[in-house]
């Protein structure tokens, strides 16, 4: 529920690429208004109830947000791994970056964080991803 909450949020806030250079200040004011903006449209209790969800899965604080934090950042990662390379290829994305990027997903789950970074050594032996 919390990632479908937070991604209906980006959905109408325009979502941006993980690597971009977009403020993340910005990008979340941005998030912040629409998300106010759809779950207003709701009756008062479940208006509490989805903006908790969508607050709770920001401040990754939860370890349920934490988990579903680090589940948003795995797909992605795992699409550019099995589509060789993908976005990370077409925009020049280095290893640094996604390893940063992809801190929280070890935090979370040691297996998760252990296959992440197994897919990324793949990767970059295979020359999707540049250091």
């Amino acid at each position: 529920k919390m990632l479908l909450i937070h991604d209906i949020v980006e959905i109408d806030a325009g979502d941006t690429f993980a690597y971009s250079n977009v403020s993340k200040a910005d990008q979340h004011t941005k998030e912040r208004l629409a998300a106010e903006r759809i779950f207003g449209l709701l009756p008062e209790d479940q208006q509490d109830e989805m903006l908790a969800l969508w607050e709770e899965f920001e401040a990754m604080q939860t370890p349920e947000a934490k988990f579903a934090n680090a589940m948003d950042r795995f797909m992605p990662t795992l699409h550019n791994y099995h589509n060789h390379g993908g976005t990370w290829h077409e925009n020049g994305v280095t290893l640094e970056r996604i390893q940063k990027r992809m801190s929280p997903i070890g935090e979370s789950s040691t297996v998760l964080g252990q296959l992440t970074a197994a897919l990324l050594q793949d990767a970059l032996a295979q020359g999707m991803i540049r250091t």
